[in-house]
């Protein structure tokens, strides 16, 4: 689930708390950096910096040889890791996103492969797929099924002990994501918590969140578009 929230809303969203996603003025600067100007390369920074930030490291890709489909790609989060993630720091309860392969090698985590330019674009086509299961969009469904035919979504135990991973062991990491985050999205779908997959009420934020409440009443991605709903509704009631 943290992954499809870190990929639509570093990939697949405009605005981001009241500012237009992703300005060139700012090409990674604080959570949500967005799409950077709408380059390869800008796309592949911004994840990049989002799954540093998310304070989630790649596990080891598969070694070639006969053991190579007991080893499919997982993520995990560093020991010591706080609350982290695009949220942190505004109290919003922002969940964490993480990624395999987020830090490039003799990067600060000092392992896994850096994201490729073309790796990048297909996330942003995955990010595509999985945004409408947030905003209760007409093709949500149809999208998020598409998405998991597409990256062959399959369950299959690995590991000893087993443990469950959702896409084929031989998938490259953009299948392996994509199977993982669309399952994610349709697993809540199908016990019926859709309603907890929701998109930031406040005017110039499109930000997604899981909706982790009792009551499932959350309806901002942060404390900082609460804040600006309430001056907002503050000033409307002063005109009237």
């Amino acid at each position: 689930m943290d992954l499809a929230v870190l990929l639509v809303n570093e990939l697949a969203v405009t605005q981001a708390r009241g500012r237009p996603a992703g300005r060139p003025a700012e090409p990674a600067a604080g959570p949500f950096a967005g799409p950077v100007a709408g380059t390869r390369a800008g796309r592949r920074a911004a994840l990049e910096a989002a799954f540093a930030r998310s304070a989630w490291t790649p596990s080891p890709p598969p070694r070639p040889g006969p053991d190579a489909a007991a080893q499919p790609y997982t993520i995990s989060q560093r020991d010591g890791a706080g609350a982290g993630g695009p949220g942190a720091g505004d109290g919003g309860g922002q969940a964490r996103a993480g990624a395999a392969g987020s830090v490039p090698d003799g990067g600060a985590a000092g392992t896994g492969l850096a994201l490729t330019d073309e790796e990048a674009d297909r996330l942003t086509g995955v990010a595509a797929e999985l945004r409408p299961a947030f905003t209760g969009a007409s093709e949500a469904v149809a999208m998020l099924n598409q998405c998991l035919v597409r990256h062959a979504a399959v369950p299959n135990l690995y590991g000893d002990p087993p443990m469950l991973a959702f896409h084929r062991p031989e998938a490259d990491r953009v299948d392996a994501w994509a199977a993982d985050a669309a399952t994610a999205l349709a697993m809540v779908i199908g016990v019926g918590q859709g309603i907890r997959l929701r998109s930031c009420d406040a005017s110039g934020c499109d930000l997604v969140f899981f909706d982790v409440t009792r009551n499932a009443s959350r309806r901002f991605c942060g404390v900082s578009c609460q804040n600006r709903a309430k001056a907002s509704a503050y000033r409307a009631r002063r005109r009237a």
